[in-house]
């Protein structure tokens, strides 16, 4: 299954390789990112393959938006199919 992580937060050193080693530590793989920096806040977007993730979907969201919040990050992680309908026009 393919998700997509959103991560937003005021910029700091760091970021991408905080994000980017949860998702590892999980198995996940990121197929595509990208990110900005608007001012003095930082924007992600990741799609991710979660088919070697060992974890349930409720699992990982509650694990990175916990792990987010631990850095002052706001982490979320929605299931592609489901992105894909809400921004269907």
């Amino acid at each position: 299954m393919k998700a997509i992580v959103s991560v937003f937060a005021q910029d700091s050193k760091g970021i991408i390789a905080y994000v980017t080693r949860l998702l590892a530590e999980k198995e996940i793989n990121i197929l595509d990112i990208s990110q900005t920096i608007l001012q003095e806040y930082f924007a992600m977007i990741m799609l991710v393959d979660l088919s070697d993730c060992g974890m349930s979907f409720v699992e990982l969201s509650s694990f990175l938006e916990a792990r987010g919040r631990e850095r002052g990050l706001d982490v979320h992680i929605q299931r592609q199919d489901i992105f894909d309908a809400m921004h269907r026009v």
